[in-house]
């Protein structure tokens, strides 16, 4: 046993990734008696350059290298859209390289060690063992602000259905879709085979007829989880570099601002008018973007509130966003997203 590391002559004779030897990773001298001399420009974390993987695995680690885990554009593309050119380019020196790439995911965050997020660290997987998947300690710790708790009810005091029936994260989201497709995304609803209800869930196959009727009037108006999120999610306020934010649960329903002709749930972004202050950038376009996006929220339910009543949306609007709702000082888009009823 290699003490600390646990790595163990059993699983170096099983895993074909050990059969080179720690250095084909780590780099280190193999050949010194002294752990002084061994240990000499070791690398500790060898997957944070994907060359290191890249020499066995070049398929995936070429496509990886696009992929949205790995570039952050995501985060990156939700903000520049509320800044000047000139407030870009500090964005992304000042910002996006420095703090927003920091928690991009390497080969070895989801497959030997879990990353550390926010100071927390839950160290080696499975003894040093490469794992294939271990949705707890992998999806969970970077996921675990909202989506994770949201799924198995942490949030709501209910779980959602898909958690209850013993699904994990990979049924729904393949491989594909987290090592990347080779296609340079910006964000996570551009991506191609990005998870979707009617994968499972057809249209025409309902149990009833009530069903299958509330389906068609509502086809192309309403997202799916708009009626199957049961519980409330997490919402982020007052966010500031440096800071932070504060969360509260919440639950939102109103105009996609990707798609004004469907009706959705809505999540309140973190990104207030100072959120950058710190970095003198004044988002001199903040007003051309809401703070409420679309949202799925993990918390999906056959039966709801609204699935078992017409009146909950139609006549009580219970849950929409309205005027009075908004955060203070706010977007002036987010005017657009409240529902406005046909009179």
């Amino acid at each position: 046993m290699y003490k600390g590391f646990v790595v163990s002559k059993k699983i170096i004779g099983e895993d074909p990734h050990f059969l080179e030897g720690c250095s084909f990773c780590h780099k280190g001298d193999n050949r010194s008696i002294k752990k002084e001399d061994a240990h000499r420009d070791l690398i500790s974390r060898p997957s944070k350059d994907i060359k290191t993987c890249e020499s066995c695995h070049e398929g995936i680690a070429k496509k990886f290298k696009t992929s949205l885990h790995y570039t952050c554009y995501g985060l990156r593309e939700g903000i520049i859209g509320r800044l000047s050119p000139e407030e870009v380019k500090t964005f992304d020196k000042n910002v996006f390289e420095t703090s927003c790439r920091s928690c991009h995911a390497s080969c070895g965050s989801c497959h030997v060690s879990s990353p550390s997020i926010a100071g927390t660290k839950l160290g080696l997987i499975d003894g040093h063992k490469f794992v294939k998947k271990d949705e707890g300690r992998t999806c969970a710790l970077c996921h675990g602000g909202r989506v994770y708790p949201e799924f198995t009810g942490e949030y709501s005091g209910s779980a959602d259905i898909h958690y209850q029936k013993g699904m994990v994260c990979t049924d729904c989201h393949k491989k594909d879709q987290l090592h990347g497709d080779g296609m340079l995304y910006r964000s996570m609803k551009e991506v191609k085979n990005r998870p979707k209800c009617t994968n499972c869930h057809k249209v025409g196959t309902e149990d009833t007829e009530r069903s299958q009727a509330a389906h068609k009037i509502h086809k192309e108006k309403l997202s799916c989880y708009a009626c199957h999120a049961s519980g409330q999610y997490r919402n982020c306020f007052n966010c500031h570099a440096g800071k932070g934010a504060e969360s509260k649960q919440g639950f939102y329903l109103g105009i996609n601002p990707r798609d004004k002709k469907t009706f959705t749930t809505l999540r309140l972004i973190p990104t207030i008018r100072d959120t950058f202050k710190v970095y003198n950038i004044k988002m001199e376009k903040y007003d051309t973007l809401p703070n409420y996006w679309d949202t799925t929220p993990h918390t999906i339910k056959k039966r709801t509130d609204r699935t078992r009543s017409c009146d909950v949306c139609h006549k009580e609007r219970r849950d929409y966003l309205t005027n009075e709702l908004l955060i203070k000082n706010g977007s002036k888009a987010n005017f657009d997203v409240i529902f406005k009823q046909k009179k």
